[in-house]
């Protein structure tokens, strides 16, 4: 009996997603609860189990189609422990051919491991660069290979692109000219086109504008020198800079409620408590998943939340519910070597704090040039809501809070 395996919910108003590549071939065995295909929404990947174990019967979608939930994915034959017969028998002996002609060598792309299983979107990219899957590790789910990892490893190899096979009747071609330029076409990821959107309706929308200041790192640095080796032994986990911005956003989002608010209609929404969405880079993207009430916690806490959002972005294991709300939100560009930049903000949020850089810099303290780490900070907000002297109040109150800890401490 073939059991539909379906586009599961996908979280909130989200009701659509795009094919991202199947993790099982045609007549390949599934166990329940083993994921078979893997789905792109407008903010993470997610991906269909099976709900019966079995044999895959039937793929009724193509990588690259937007299907919606409920939408059947593929058929499972429940209980089988052979590959399907017929028309999928054939095309799971295709994907067999295929997978014989890497692990023989073809086109170098020999493997060591047989047993080793790779999606037709990654089956292509080896047979097309001839490179050895054995040799690659993933970075997918479970370890598994990626188009992309296929790709980095052929550039690695000195591969810059697959060479298509050459017409029979066709004369041999002259040697590529040196520095040949090339273009390349890929269609943009659901999660790519929504960033797009998103970022170009917030300054469509909003009237955007930013504020800016400089901070003085030395307190912080020394805080972190002083106590690391003890908060790691204690929290098992690092003291990094995010968790002091953080707490000191806490502060001035409460003084300031304003920056911590949004509109909605003709309406302004405030809100008591402050979830802070903490910008993070994805293979994909980025995504803004979201440390929730932010001012009860303390820097153990925070630090392990931002550990654990970047571990599972690289992963691609971050949920809907991970990226939900936000009131506020906190972007270090510094980790890139940014000096200075004039953030967006994430509606319909109407704030978001920018990190950069720290370098050392001459600066004048009671009248006497010295050299100290300082950063640039940046408020970019939406003057809409948010008043000029209101935004610069906040950051202000960032900057003294950072170059005074213990402000944190005593709530000044």
């Amino acid at each position: 009996m073939a059991t539909e395996i379906k586009v599961p919910t996908l979280g909130e108003s989200v009701t659509e997603a795009s094919i991202g590549e199947f993790l099982k071939n045609v007549g390949d065995a599934v166990a329940v609860d083993e994921p078979i295909v893997s789905l792109e929404t407008d903010k993470v990947a997610v991906e269909a189990p099976s709900p019966v174990a079995g044999v895959i019967k039937e793929f009724k979608v193509e990588v690259g189609d937007t299907v919606e939930v409920g939408a059947v994915l593929a058929l499972v034959e429940e209980g089988a422990t052979g590959a399907a017969t017929g028309e999928e028998a054939g095309r799971a002996a295709q994907e067999r051919e295929e997978g014989k002609e890497i692990r023989e060598g073809k086109g170098e792309a020999a493997s060591s491991d047989a047993s080793q299983t790779l999606s037709p979107a990654v089956r292509r990219a080896v047979l097309e660069h001839g490179v050895d899957p054995s040799t690659i590790k993933g970075t997918g789910k479970d370890g598994r290979l990626t188009k992309e990892d296929v790709i980095a490893a052929a550039k690695a190899k000195g591969d810059p692109a697959p060479a298509p096979a050459p017409a029979a009747s066709a004369p041999a071609p002259a040697p590529a000219a040196t520095g040949e330029r090339r273009e390349e076409r890929v269609k943009m990821t659901r999660m790519r086109q929504t960033i797009a959107k998103r970022l170009k309706g917030a300054q469509e929308n909003a009237a955007l504008l930013t504020t800016f200041n400089d901070v003085d790192m030395s307190a912080v640095i020394e805080a972190r020198t002083k106590y690391k080796d003890l908060f790691a032994k204690k929290h098992d986990i690092r003291l990094g800079f995010m968790g002091f911005f953080a707490k000191a956003a806490c502060l001035a989002l409460k003084d300031v409620p304003a920056v911590n608010a949004y509109i909605e209609g003709d309406e302004i929404v405030y809100h008591d408590y402050v979830d802070i969405s903490v910008a993070v880079s994805a293979p994909n993207g980025l995504v803004v998943p979201v440390i929730r009430d932010a001012q009860d916690k303390g820097f153990a806490r925070i630090e392990q939340d931002i550990a654990d959002f970047g571990k599972r972005a690289k992963e691609g294991t971050l949920t809907m519910e991970d990226m939900k709300g936000g009131t506020f939100t906190i972007s270090n560009g510094g980790v890139f070597g940014s000096l200075m930049s004039t953030p967006i903000i994430n509606p319909p949020q109407s704030a978001v704090l920018g990190l950069h850089r720290i370098e050392d810099r001459p600066v004048v303290v009671d009248g006497e040039i010295v050299i100290r780490p300082m950063m640039y900070i940046a408020l970019s907000y939406d003057h809409r809501l948010i008043d000029g002297r209101e935004a610069v109040t906040a950051l202000k109150i960032i900057k003294e809070a950072i170059e005074d800890p213990t402000r944190m401490l005593i709530d000044l």
